[in-house]
């Protein structure tokens, strides 16, 4: 998975990708701080941890979904193993990164990271800022398999569950395992960025964990992976111009073939959706409705390189600027999906279904209403450094 967007101040709040404002009509929630470990439903005061920053994080519901509907992801077991784990590939059928990478047994190693080397250099220092973003999103994996594994019904409850629901999660991570992996040892060898910094960066995120406020509910789960999904692979394929456009064919085809992952990982989530829509109509655009009230959060929102205390919000803005991942995009994300699902022709709802579909319905020109006045109220381009490239200054 991976995320953009220069933020949207909407009541005093600050909106980033994957994440435009909630509607005036919502009611205002209550935030913790994510480094202090919270049990009830309190605000509790701003302490720094060493271990994490102390960036906001939602009060969260928790196993909001009834038994019944519970039992009813255990009963679609069947139909998931026919038409879920057929979107995974066989591992011995699937690209590693090192298929992408200079052999380091080969002789001619060195020549070949030198070759990467110069690619490299042509590559603008905001590209990086991107990239490296990108790249701290996919390591931070363990957090993604965690959300998943809170899901009530479809959790793997062994940690080697032979559920079809477990399986997919399991095997879902491995193959995105490959991403940040392959990402990670091109930054590495191209020695355009700082090592360090960055994973310093990818410790405290995954130690931040993340905020997507799902509350342990497959279906706003699955709506959430639906969404990501199809936002990382319009990120990386972006990327993947940029690349090719700067000159660099190889990385081009490396951020290309993680997209292309990303859009079978989509194609899977958005199946699951669409067969609550067939089973449970009323709950799926009910949880549909919330979902995008909350907003769909960036994985990578608590992002923290030690430093930077905003730093999210600034490698959003760059991703708004090089238009890899947009206000715009997740306006059409939303739209691709409602037309997807079929949600406008939905019928036999009862009376909160009908206006939950109606405001889901809706939502798409008010998001980009909002987006236009937002960005006819940009201010003056700012500059800002960012450590993972040594401190070198790039525009917001």
């Amino acid at each position: 998975m991976s995320l953009k967007l220069n933020p949207i101040t909407f009541q005093s709040r600050k909106y980033t990708p994957f994440s435009l404002p909630p509607m005036a009509s919502l009611r205002s929630p209550k935030f913790v701080v994510a480094s202090v470990l919270n049990s009830g439903p309190k605000e509790v005061e701003n302490v720094k941890k060493p271990f994490s920053p102390p960036l906001e994080v939602h009060v969260q519901v928790t196993h909001s979904m009834p038994p019944q509907k519970i039992e009813l992801f255990k009963n679609l077991e069947d139909w998931a193993e026919q038409n879920v784990l057929v979107h995974l590939k066989p591992v011995e059928k699937c690209w590693q990164p090192q298929d992408f990478l200079p052999d380091p047994a080969s002789e001619g190693f060195h020549d070949q990271v030198k070759e990467l080397r110069e690619r490299a250099k042509e590559l603008p220092d905001d590209y990086f800022v991107v990239l490296v973003g990108d790249m701290i999103t996919e390591e931070a994996l363990p957090t993604y398999q965690t959300m998943l594994n809170t899901l009530d019904g479809v959790r793997d409850e062994t940690g080697a569950s032979l559920t079809s629901w477990a399986v997919w999660n399991r095997a879902w991570t491995a193959e995105e395992n490959r991403h940040g992996d392959l990402l990670n040892k091109y930054l590495y060898l191209c020695g355009r960025v700082d090592m360090k910094q960055i994973e310093k960066t990818i410790q405290y995120l995954i130690g931040s964990g993340m905020d997507p406020r799902t509350e342990n509910s497959p279906y706003l789960g699955f709506i959430y992976t639906s969404f990501q999904e199809r936002a990382t692979f319009i990120s990386h394929g972006n990327t993947a111009r940029h690349a090719k456009e700067h000159g660099d064919i190889k990385l081009a085809q490396i951020c290309g073939t993680i997209a292309s992952d990303e859009k079978r990982h989509e194609t899977a989530y958005t199946k699951i959706v669409e067969k609550l829509f067939e089973i449970d109509p009323d709950g799926t655009i009910l949880a549909l409705a919330d979902m995008m009230k909350k907003k769909i959060s960036m994985p990578a929102h608590l992002m923290y390189d030690g430093r930077d205390n905003n730093l999210f919000e600034h490698f959003s803005a760059v991703t708004q600027r090089l238009g890899v991942y947009t206000a715009k995009d997740y306006a059409d994300i939303l739209e691709f999906l409602v037309g997807r699902w079929k949600v406008e022709e939905l019928t036999g709802l009862s009376g909160e279904g009908r206006k939950a579909q109606d405001y889901v319905c809706g939502l798409t020109p008010r998001i980009r209403r909002l987006e236009e006045r937002s960005q006819s109220r940009v201010k003056q381009t700012r500059v800002m450094p960012f450590s993972w490239i040594f401190d070198r200054e790039v525009k917001l």
